[in-house]
């Protein structure tokens, strides 16, 4: 319910595993009823719902709080807030392609590599 934008994009995070009622990974056909707990993770943020009373079909945006209830904690909402800045080194205009050790640096750098 207004969690994503279209079905599609719905069934395909069920199908990737990222929509979780009550503690079990489902598949997009699976029908909620009232008082489940719906967690949903969509990078960075994990979401949490708590159904009130199932819905037969999409409602406009301004019903979904008599339908479903938002459990997230705040710390997950502020992580929404926080920029999502890629580790990426600063180089000189002009120096040229880094080479093969000043790629290991940068990848030390960033975390991802162990040399």
């Amino acid at each position: 319910m207004r969690v994503y934008k279209t079905r599609a994009l719905a069934a395909d995070a069920c199908k990737r595993g990222r929509v979780v009622i009550n503690n079990i990974k489902v598949k997009a056909g699976k029908i909620i009823h009232e008082g489940d707990e719906i967690a949903v993770y969509k990078a960075p943020v994990q979401y949490m719902f708590r159904v009130i009373k199932p819905a037969g079909k999409r409602l406009p945006a301004k019903l979904v709080p008599d339908y479903m209830e938002d459990l997230t904690t705040e710390e997950e909402k502020c992580k929404l807030l926080r920029p999502n800045l890629p580790g990426t080194a600063y180089r000189e205009k002009g120096t040229g392609r880094p080479t093969k050790k000043d790629r290991r640096i940068m990848d030390k750098y960033q975390g991802e590599a162990d040399y």
